[in-house]
């Protein structure tokens, strides 16, 4: 939100702050490498893939075709794009990022790695831990390898191959590494004393990769070089963020009450917040890119408050009934011998065939 708010606002990327604020969007990163910590924790050890897609479907979806259906309707687009934005298809597709909806290109290159996980599991679940950590290291040497393979240019037809998922796989790995050392480790191990420490890191790396010399500012087509470096420079982000929390001591400020219900609506709050700022500039009255801080700041309060305001409202009357519902639902497992049930209160109770043994694991 602070990375789309300064450059709406014209917030100039080569001053120190404005550096750290454009680099912001590393928190892409972040976003890849915990949703990737949270899955390869829970899934590496073998998954029932019709359970998986089926959540994962109902956890995302739902919400987003609430967004989609707002903003195609206010500002209308072709049909075709409006399928693309839809099916989440959008990046593969020319000049289909659509106003209100430029975000959602992250979103797109989630899901493929929701598409694809069950293979890794399948690939690298059943090697030793060891071996596991090589090949996720392997898959992060292919994302960086993806920005030299010599592929037809298509940025004149409208389409951004640097935005394909395989270029995403390090920041993907961070989250998947994490989760293999939080497993070897077990139990804590960093202490939640120098965490600021981690963080000064974090914008550091931000402001060093904001610089002109480091890659182009804006929204100029960066060479594979540049991208690469860009890419590492997300990773190292991303583990500077994620790492001291996955393997630290538990954090009493994410534990408090508003932390946690801001945990519960930041998926409708990542959702929202670009359509917000459409509406947002022409109600307050504030030009675009008049580079003022005021500006920066009064833009982006408001555009914070609303957003939170929206994804509350969208998590209790969409996503929380959603989920509330598929946790209802009676899954067969994959061998088809027991009943998985998850109950509303998020406990998982196996439901066996009478001719089925107690002893039966």
């Amino acid at each position: 939100m602070a990375t789309h708010v300064a450059f709406q606002t014209g917030i100039d990327p080569a001053t120190a702050p404005g550096a750290v604020l454009a680099r912001c969007d590393f928190f892409v990163a972040v976003f890849f490498a915990l949703s990737a910590f949270v899955l390869w924790r829970r899934y590496r050890g073998g998954m029932n893939t019709w359970e998986y897609y089926l959540k994962r479907l109902a956890r995302i979806l739902p919400a987003y075709v609430c967004l989609c259906a707002v903003v195609l309707l206010c500002t209308g687009a072709p049909a075709g794009k409006a399928l693309a934005t839809l099916t989440l298809t959008q990046i593969y597709l020319p000049n289909s990022l659509l106003p209100g909806l430029t975000h959602a290109w992250s979103l797109s290159v989630e899901m493929a790695f929701y598409l694809v996980l069950p293979l890794f599991v399948a690939l690298l679940g059943r090697w030793r831990p060891r071996w596991r950590v090589l090949g996720i290291l392997v898959l992060a040497g292919v994302g960086l390898a993806w920005a030299w393979v010599p592929l037809p240019d298509l940025s004149r037809a409208g389409v951004n191959t640097q935005l394909f998922p395989p270029s995403w796989l390090p920041w993907f790995a961070v989250g998947m590494l994490a989760a293999e050392a939080e497993a070897a480790l077990r139990g804590p191990v960093l202490s939640r004393r120098w965490r600021w420490l981690w963080w000064l890191g974090a914008g550091a790396v931000a402001w060093v990769a904001g610089q002109e010399w480091f890659g182009p500012l804006g929204l100029e087509h960066p060479s594979p070089a540049e991208f690469t470096r860009r890419v590492l420079a997300g990773t190292l982000f991303a583990v500077l963020i994620l790492v001291p929390y996955a393997l630290g001591e538990p954090s009493r400020a994410l534990e408090s009450p508003l932390m946690r219900a801001l945990g519960r609506w930041s998926y409708g709050i990542f959702l929202w917040h670009v359509a917000v700022l459409m509406v947002v500039f022409p109600v307050l009255g504030v030009p675009y890119f008049r580079a003022r801080w005021t500006d920066f700041l009064l833009v982006g309060v408001v555009c914070a408050v609303v957003s939170v305001v929206l994804a509350a409202t969208s998590y209790v009357v969409v996503e929380s009934p959603v989920v509330a519902r598929l946790r209802e639902m009676p899954l067969r497992s994959s061998t088809g011998s027991r009943l998985t049930c998850v109950e509303p209160s998020g406990e998982r109770q196996v439901k066996r065939p009478s001719s089925v043994r107690s002893s039966t694991p």
